[in-house]
């Protein structure tokens, strides 16, 4: 049993009593010009107006230790982009129209850069420097490919390799899925034995082409009635206090700064929430608003939260661009207690839960917030407690671990991010 099949029963329980129904997902066969997920077309909109922007690339980087089997690494990638229809896939136009072209085979090409012959700091620098140029490229989306691998050879049994996907076809949940089955199938391949992943019940264009035909009609005057309902049509902008006005124009201009809450801390957070029946995401999501409040001294906090949006079995195995953004608006009014709040986050956060199928392309095209170039729509601050983790893998030889890459971009004024590891969050 899966949190995604766990959460599906809900949801089909839920929908039977309000008498909704749900389609199913289908394969579709022989079809062309397929249509974008919503949450695609957006990002190919925001493509169109600045091309060749690296806004939405999705880097990842990992040191590889030990013996490395180059060959069965080529192979085990090639696999995956056959595997999964999403990383063969284009974006052309079509009567004005964007469309999804599915390649239907498609050779990955490895990158190698051989860094053994630096010193162990010019090898360092030089890494860094790879890795933050390879996330900056661009990529052109009615071209392809829209996965990138280079392999860094760091000495005889030292590696580091990069990993860039487009968001247009892939998202968190996606990177981790990827790692995954390179750790399987190089596994197999070593061994000289077949791929032993099960076969994927669909593909992202089918949920692609059941999203636009299931999110209409009543169900989509429901899932935006809510989120009326929730949200209005004021939005507050956070003044968060900064060392200097903000620009007219967003320069999406940023910087990381990494920090760790020790282990006992975290305990004690743990334990807070199980004594106040809340998960951890509800209590740091609630002392986050706290402190935006004692920052900003605004009362009426918006914060945006993504989701996996992965509330259906078939769809947890896939490659592809799910991930959606609720908006989380609580009221700090009064004299209220902390329990309080975690109860009023609570709530929100169910509600929100509930009603996570709108797209939040959609609900803002809906709600028509005042634009303004210098700030995002309906809210400017994110909070995410990540909890599809990038595990620590061990392949035959080898130890994979994920590297820490510094974004120099940035979507919003500010965006916490957190994971919990055996250190603490």
């Amino acid at each position: 049993s899966t949190v995604a099949s766990f959460a599906e029963n809900i949801e089909t329980t839920i929908r039977a009593g309000a008498g909704l129904q749900t389609l199913p997902i289908q394969p579709i066969v022989g079809e062309r010009d397929l249509p974008l997920s919503f949450a695609q077309q957006r990002l190919w909109f925001l493509d169109q107006l600045e091309p060749g922007s690296p806004f939405y690339n999705i880097p990842v980087a990992i040191h590889l230790k030990g013996w490395l089997n180059v060959p069965a690494l080529k192979v085990s990638l090639n696999e995956i982009v056959q595997r999964h229809e999403a990383l063969r896939t284009t974006f052309a136009t079509v009567a004005g129209e964007p469309v999804q072209v599915i390649a239907p085979q498609q050779q990955l090409e490895l990158r190698m850069v051989d860094l053994s012959g630096l010193s162990a700091p010019q090898r360092e620098m030089e890494v860094q420097s790879l890795s933050a140029r390879e996330a900056q490229q661009p990529f052109d989306l009615a071209q392809g490919p829209l996965l990138r691998v280079t392999l860094l050879e760091l000495g005889t049994a030292e590696y580091v390799i990069l990993l860039t996907m487009h968001h247009i076809i892939s998202d968190g949940w996606s990177m981790g899925i990827l790692v995954r089955e390179i750790a399987a199938l190089y596994t197999a391949f070593c061994e000289g034995k077949p791929s032993l992943l099960p076969e994927l019940p669909i593909q992202y264009a089918d949920f692609a082409t059941w999203q636009r035909q299931w999110l209409q009609g009543e169900v989509l005057e429901n899932q935006f009635a809510y989120w009326q309902q929730q949200l209005g049509n004021d939005f507050p902008v956070l003044q968060l206090p900064t060392d200097r006005p903000r620009p007219a124009v967003q320069t999406f201009r940023g910087a990381s700064q990494f920090l760790e809450l020790p282990k006992n801390l975290t305990e004690a957070l743990k334990a807070l929430s199980r004594r106040e029946g809340v998960t951890l995401f509800i209590t740091l999501l609630s002392a986050f608003k706290v402190l935006l409040y004692r920052y900003t001294g605004q009362d009426d906090v918006l914060v945006g939260t993504p989701i996996a949006n992965r509330n259906r079995s078939e769809i947890e195995p896939l490659i592809g661009f799910f991930v959606n953004t609720l908006v989380l608006r609580t009221h700090l009014w009064g004299h209220l207690s902390f329990q309080q709040l975690l109860g009023q986050v609570r709530e929100v956060a169910l509600g929100a839960y509930a009603h996570q199928d709108l797209p939040f392309e959609q609900l803002v095209e809906q709600l028509r917030p005042e634009r303004d170039l210098s700030h995002q729509p309906v809210f400017q601050v994110m909070f995410a407690l990540q909890n599809a983790p990038m595990e620590t893998l061990e392949l035959p030889g080898l130890t994979l671990t994920p590297v820490e890459m510094e974004s120099v971009t940035a979507k919003f004024d500010l965006t916490v991010s957190m994971q919990e590891t055996q250190q603490g969050l």
